[in-house]
């Protein structure tokens, strides 16, 4: 009986791995239809390589088991009581009308598995001890492409919204 599970357990892996690499094959198309059934929503207009990292994610967790209740419950108590976990909260519309961004602001950014900051001066945005004129140069810095700062920094949406009559 020990052998029949093993075997079973083998062959449930192995249809995870087959089902992650399947996912490189898709057209977006076919992701977003995957998102569909995997997650039960409608999905996020993102890029291909977004959707197939969330839906590996998703396949694996729902074959492996995702994070316990109490696992949850601490990783939220810890976003509520550090101040650079501003992931749930809202930017008040009072601080939204402000175009300004205030001297000491700090962003934290994590790009391929390190962590950047970058504080706001009088004089521009510090990072790694040097002044950048914009958010967006500090970003290019970075990535090594071209970005616009607010959305690389999460301070803007990178969609537009439907009706506003601005042209890129």
């Amino acid at each position: 009986m020990n052998d029949l599970k093993k075997k079973k357990d083998e062959r449930a892996k192995t249809s995870v791995l087959r089902q992650l690499a399947t996912l490189q094959t898709l057209s977006l198309d076919q992701l977003r239809e995957k998102w569909l059934d995997l997650y039960g929503t409608e999905p996020p207009k993102y890029k291909k390589q977004f959707l197939i990292k969330r839906l590996a994610h998703r396949i694996q967790e729902l074959f492996y088991g995702g994070l316990s209740e109490q696992a949850k419950a601490h990783l939220k108590q810890v976003a509520e009581t550090d101040p650079v976990a501003t992931v749930i909260r809202k930017i008040p519309e009072e601080r939204k009308s402000q175009e300004t961004i205030l001297p000491g602001t700090r962003f934290v950014r994590i790009w391929n598995d390190q962590r950047y900051e970058v504080i706001a001066r009088d004089s521009g945005y510090e990072y790694d001890g040097r002044i950048f004129r914009s958010l967006s140069a500090v970003a290019r810095e970075i990535t090594g492409t071209r970005w616009n700062g607010k959305i690389f920094f999460g301070l803007k949406s990178s969609h537009r919204k439907k009706g506003g009559g601005q042209n890129a």
